[in-house]
């Protein structure tokens, strides 16, 4: 009975499995923590109301413009001078009301 003893008391000390697994589901946890951390410093979080504009690659023909309002989002990309020299034709013209609304007029 002895060497049984001592047998159940070796196999309690060695390696379990499943202590493997436990460290998978901790770096998984860190890992979700990490990504909604950076979900949450978006500027273009879903979750949120707030108006939001973000200007990629200012100052280029492929500047984008994304502005978020709300829900809603919009987005804006190239500039006139860069569609002009590719050929376009002028359609109308834009103003900005006082309310900071903008109305096209088409030619």
């Amino acid at each position: 009975m002895s060497g049984l003893r001592r047998r159940l008391t070796e196999d309690a000390d060695g390696d379990d499995p499943l202590l493997s697994v436990v460290n998978l589901i901790d770096v998984f946890l860190v890992l979700i923590a990490a990504l909604l951390l950076a979900v949450a410093k978006n500027p273009l979080n879903p979750f949120t109301d707030e108006r939001v504009t973000v200007v990629r690659n200012p100052g280029t023909p492929g500047m984008e413009v994304v502005v978020k309002e709300g829900r809603k989002i919009e987005h804006f990309r190239g500039d006139g001078a860069s569609q002009s020299a590719a050929g376009g034709v002028r359609a109308g013209s834009a103003y900005r009301m006082p309310d900071g609304g903008l109305v096209y007029v088409p030619e």
